[in-house]
């Protein structure tokens, strides 16, 4: 097998520019290393803990979105269930179960090859993106959890829309 290498120049690096977004968001951010760098955002039903990392051998941007909700054994079943109906409902992105630490994490990439730049929008859009699908299904993810709803009625629920006011 052909091992291909990829050799491209960058004028900068591209986590400098989403750490540009967090500093012009007033983000509490963290840049571990290089290529990795942590992201705080406050949502409206918890708070996000954004992980982006560089992958340098496919050239991508990748972003993990985790919430502090962990899936007790009990309801993983459920749990893998409802992140299959969830992820037939995104157009982007997608959620996983990370078996580590047993919670449900939102998982995108911006592929950037051949030296390509990320811009100021294509980052904030990655972030929006999986903020807006935590956001969204977070509460499918606690039914499930913590009111032992099955995963289609915990979607259901969240797929709700109502109109107007009372």
């Amino acid at each position: 097998m052909t091992q291909l290498h990829i050799d491209t120049d960058r004028s900068e690096h591209p986590l400098d520019v989403v750490e540009r977004l967090a500093s012009h968001k007033h983000w509490s951010f963290d840049r571990f290393d290089i290529d990795e760098m942590s992201v705080a955002v406050a949502g409206r039903w918890t708070d996000y803990q954004v992980a982006f990392t560089w992958i340098e051998d496919v050239e991508a941007l990748h972003i993990a979105c985790a919430f502090d909700l962990k899936v007790p054994d009990r309801r993983r079943n459920d749990i893998l269930q409802l992140v299959s109906l969830v992820n037939e409902q995104l157009w982007v992105g997608h959620f996983d179960l990370w078996n580590a630490e047993n919670v449900v994490m939102y998982r995108h990439a911006l592929i950037l090859a051949g030296g390509a730049e990320p811009t100021h929008g294509q980052c904030e859009m990655l972030m929006k993106a999986a903020i807006d699908a935590c956001e969204r299904y977070y509460q499918a993810f606690q039914f499930v959890i913590w009111a032992g709803k099955s995963p289609r009625e915990a979607l259901d629920a969240v797929l709700f829309e109502t109109e107007g006011e009372a």
